[in-house]
């Protein structure tokens, strides 16, 4: 034993030697998922120079001339980058805000609720827009927004409105249609962990609560909430450091000539300037940006968030 308490390292070696050879066959499943995260995820990294590059379609990787930082200079100044940016951010802050509790409050009223057939077809109901992907889900919104589809005849017969209008053409209407939308699609599949782990909450601490007079929604704040934690703050930190990151899928099919000043957030932005317009480099200075940014807010929430649970870190 060193100094500082680990074993040295030829130790270390042969205990992993004995290791393996004692547990071979289930250790070798492991080797195609290393061999295909080498293949897909490590080798690729090296593509990563091409934002340092003036990359076109011509060059390789290796023949394309280096600019240094040039991109991202170009970024600093790029106007349409930053409305993206701030597109990006009010939709995620939205999603933040509303979409993330609202799957924690769903999950506790389908828990409470004592009729079990009622139960799962509740949650099968919530669950199925999940399964759904988003040509068909930005299809039927397209068609219930419509002048003629179900949203306006609805206001029309309730006399909310006295002329239809179609709101996706509205770019001042879009964060909330964006973020309203995915809470449809998503909410109920975000309730499966926090039922899992509320299925595991020992039941007599509930009887003991009822027991001294505890209402259903003190049981509720005071068991249910801090046993679900440690899954909260995991979400919490995968949302924060996500905040970069919007739904290309939901952007591309929602988004029109009449919206896109809202709309445009900054995949579709990458998509647009790597894939329409052919400059790779540009895109690829983004998306490695916005990456590393991402990981500084992950690394963040995740220290914030182990000082609230006393010290002890989620991820």
């Amino acid at each position: 034993m060193s100094p500082n308490g680990k074993k040295p390292i030829g130790q270390r070696i042969k205990e992993f030697i004995v290791d393996y050879r004692r547990q071979w066959e289930i250790q070798s499943m492991i080797i195609p998922g290393i061999i295909f995260m080498i293949i897909f995820c490590y080798i690729p990294i090296y593509g990563l120079t091409i934002a340092f590059k003036n990359y076109t379609v011509i060059d390789t990787l290796a023949t394309a001339p280096w600019v240094g930082l040039d991109n991202f200079r170009i970024i600093l100044s790029d106007k349409y980058f930053w409305d993206a940016v701030v597109n990006t951010l009010g939709i995620s802050f939205l999603k933040l805000g509303i979409g993330f509790v609202i799957p924690i409050i769903l999950a506790i009223m389908i828990y409470e609720l004592n009729s079990g057939r009622f139960k799962k077809f509740v949650q099968t109901v919530s669950y199925l827009p999940h399964f759904l992907s988003w040509i068909v889900l930005g299809g039927m919104l397209i068609t219930w927004f419509s002048t003629t589809g179900l949203f306006n005849q609805l206001l029309l017969s309730l006399g909310v409105i006295s002329q239809p209008q179609n709101i996706l053409l509205d770019a001042g209407k879009y964060w909330w249609i964006a973020t309203l939308s995915d809470i449809w699609k998503e909410a109920g599949w975000g309730t499966i962990l926090y039922l899992a782990i509320m299925a595991k909450i020992d039941p007599t601490y509930y009887e003991a609560a009822k027991i001294d007079g505890a209402s259903r929604l003190r049981q509720i704040w005071n068991i249910t909430l801090p046993n679900m934690r440690s899954i909260i703050s995991l979400n919490l930190i995968l949302t924060v450091s996500g905040l970069l990151g919007s739904n290309l899928d939901q952007t591309l099919v929602l988004m029109n000539s009449q919206n896109r000043d809202k709309a445009e957030v900054i995949n579709s932005y990458v998509y647009r300037m790597g894939m329409s317009q052919g400059d790779f480099s540009y895109a690829t200075a983004v998306g490695l940006g916005v990456s590393i940014i991402s990981v500084i807010l992950l690394v963040t929430a995740n220290k914030i968030t182990s000082k609230l649970n006393d010290n002890q870190s989620v991820l």
